[in-house]
């Protein structure tokens, strides 16, 4: 028997921030993004991901405005769904739906990627099979999703906590020896790091792409709005302040991380040619005994960053299936608990499928992580774009308040996420050449379904405008208005479902 909603003891609005950050992975993130970044405009890194972050900021900007109105287990597909019409919301939460099977397929991987250069840095030898660390994670995956939101909320900041702490740590050691001259290169405290001097910007632009990829996932708290105290609150400050404080993380690591191998042009190819930028770092300046425990620390976040994965996946398939898109099976909720325990299970299940078939295929663990991680946030900028809209046409519309004058934040925005899937769609090689195909491909699956099946469309809308007239109640708004504007008032999304 399905049932309506998500139910169990409410969250905080850290609680809830926990899933953003944790899906992020601060430490994974920081550990092999910068890389890429210094590859393409060498000492400037720390400026390229302060780029980055006014990009993500003008994306979060949509999360957060819309979260204050709805909230809905569903994230995208709600948010673009309310504004913009059912049939929008179903192909950007079709489309997130990718990105975190994808994202947990990748965190899986990754956890095997870590606990090698861990077992390398150790000395040790590792010749088992990549995949049998994904299936043994995924397992204990399923275990800590199906218990109370609370206590998964809670593993997340417990890990995430300790690698952000450790990592830093290791940059106020970096910074404190280059500025007394006690580092093992040649370095000073250089802060033309943050100058455009010297790099185009159209490098820049290119490289604000990899900084991007940093913040994949940040509006995933949004799909605990049902499991939330006061979500229209707690969710706009979880990730408005998940994306902010990780923000303020990525760009002091970097800044860490370019001072620590040094300016100079020994000290950039140094760091564009490293495997694992943090530990290598904590090996020279703090010894080999602390970057086998961030080496370790990285493969915990990376589970981490599976728990929170999965876990928002799960929300969305019980939100889709719900809402009659899936079997009734997958909408049902464990009475003890409040979770979605068939989705958590299926979620996992069909995330370990992807990294499966990438091990059957002969992809190495290394390769699998960056494909699927690619291909996952080529989808996630189609998610991303749909709420972008929604919340330009909610401005639009008057209803929420918003000054008109902010509409040029979502435009902004836009222009900026097509920006970032063109850099990754135009010029790239084999086999990156063939993701933004594939990524198209499973979006246009979910157009699909959306035109062809409008008795879905309808079942959906209604469905949603039901629920959140439903939550708005108690604060006196009109249900019958926002029928209008996602029925109607909005394009042909809404208007070719009510004909069905």
């Amino acid at each position: 028997m399905s049932d309506s909603g998500i139910r169990g003891r409410k969250l905080k609005s850290w609680e809830a921030a926990a899933l953003s950050i944790g899906f992020m992975g601060p430490l994974m993130a920081v550990s092999l993004n910068g890389i890429g970044v210094s590859q393409l405009v060498g000492k400037a890194v720390p400026l390229v991901f302060a780029l980055g972050f006014v990009g993500v900021c003008l994306v979060a900007y949509g999360f957060v405005r819309l979260t204050g109105r709805f909230n809905h287990a569903g994230s995208v597909y709600a948010l673009a769904g309310l504004t913009i019409g059912p049939r929008a919301g179903f192909i950007g939460g079709f489309a997130l739906l990718g990105t975190y099977l994808l994202f947990a397929a990748c965190t899986l991987t990754a956890c095997s990627v870590f606990f090698q250069a861990w077992i390398v840095e150790a000395g040790w030898s590792f010749e088992a099979s990549w995949i049998l660390l994904p299936i043994a994670a995924a397992a204990l995956t399923i275990v800590c999703n199906l218990k109370e939101s609370r206590f998964t909320t809670h593993l997340l900041t417990y890990i995430g906590g300790a690698g952000v702490v450790l990592m830093l740590v290791l940059g106020a050691v970096i910074i404190f020896k280059v500025s007394t001259g006690q580092a093992p290169v040649e370095s000073t405290v250089d802060l033309s790091v943050f100058s455009f001097e010297g790099t185009s910007i159209d490098s820049l632009m290119a490289a604000t792409v990899f900084a991007f990829l940093c913040w994949a996932g940040f509006e995933s708290c949004a799909s605990l709005g049902e499991e939330t105290d006061n979500p229209k609150k707690a969710i706009p400050m979880a990730l408005g302040g998940a994306v902010v404080l990780c923000g303020a993380i990525f760009v002091f690591m970097m800044f860490a991380q370019t001072l620590g191998f040094g300016t100079s042009d020994t000290g950039i190819a140094l760091f564009a040619g490293s495997e694992s930028a943090i530990t290598e770092l904590a090996g020279m300046y703090i010894g080999k005994e602390y970057a086998l425990i961030l080496a370790f620390a990285a493969a915990a976040v990376a589970f981490a960053s599976t728990i929170s994965s999965t876990a928002a996946a799960s929300r969305l398939l019980f939100a889709l299936s719900r809402d009659g898109f899936g079997p009734a099976a997958l909408s049902r909720v464990d009475q003890k608990t409040g979770v979605p325990r068939p989705a958590v299970i299926v979620a996992t299940i069909l995330s370990l499928a992807i990294a499966v078939g990438y091990w059957l295929g002969g992809v190495s663990a290394f390769d699998t992580f960056y494909w699927t991680a690619t291909i996952a946030v080529l989808c996630l900028l189609v998610a991303y774009a749909t709420t972008t809209i929604g919340v330009g046409a909610y401005i639009i519309s008057g209803r929420g308040g918003i000054p008109k004058w902010e509409m040029i934040v979502p435009l902004l925005g836009l222009g900026y996420l097509g920006y970032v899937y063109f850099v990754q769609a135009v010029g790239q090689e084999a086999p990156f050449s063939y993701f933004p195909w594939i990524a198209g491909a499973w979006c246009l699956i979910g157009a699909g379904i959306a035109i062809f099946a409008p008795k879905l469309a309808r079942r959906i809308g209604h469905r949603l405008v039901q629920q959140d007239s439903q939550q708005q109640d108690d604060a006196g708004h009109d249900s019958g208005a926002l029928l209008g504007v996602t029925s109607g008032t909005n394009g042909k999304f809404g208007t070719e479902c009510d004909k069905a």
